[in-house]
């Protein structure tokens, strides 16, 4: 049974690498919050307004940031929205937007506070 559950896993993984590989456009991009004037990175830190930009479309959020033994999980939060979609990293300032409760406490004194440029946002929530 620990053998077929194994090779399952083995097989859902090649199947989400290849879907990975396939699917890379982005339909959205996490930028700095800014007014006008091109895309602005960001600071990775707890309350750093970022926007979702996607064609004309702006969804206007924030970033949480959640610590544990000095791993830190960020999600972004949609404005006046209950939900949290983590940053997965899938590539060179790429990531996937997925929905899932935070883990960890909230970080403190802005942490860990490094620069992202614009990050290109290969799986978008319907907002």
């Amino acid at each position: 049974m620990k053998f077929r559950h194994i090779a399952t896993c083995a097989l859902l993984a090649a199947t989400s690498c290849a879907t990975l590989a396939a699917d890379d456009t982005a339909c959205a991009t996490l930028v700095g919050a800014a007014h006008s004037g091109p895309p602005q990175s960001f600071q990775v830190r707890d309350g750093e307004p970022v926007d979702l930009v996607s064609g004309a479309a702006t969804v206007h959020g924030k970033l949480l940031v959640f610590g544990d033994s000095g791993v830190f999980r960020v999600y972004w939060q949609p404005e006046n929205s209950p939900e949290k979609y983590v940053l997965a990293n899938a590539g060179v300032n790429a990531v996937r937007l997925i929905s899932t409760p935070p883990q960890g406490t909230p970080a403190q004194n802005g942490q860990p506070g490094t620069a992202r440029e614009p990050q290109r946002v290969l799986s978008c929530p319907a907002l």
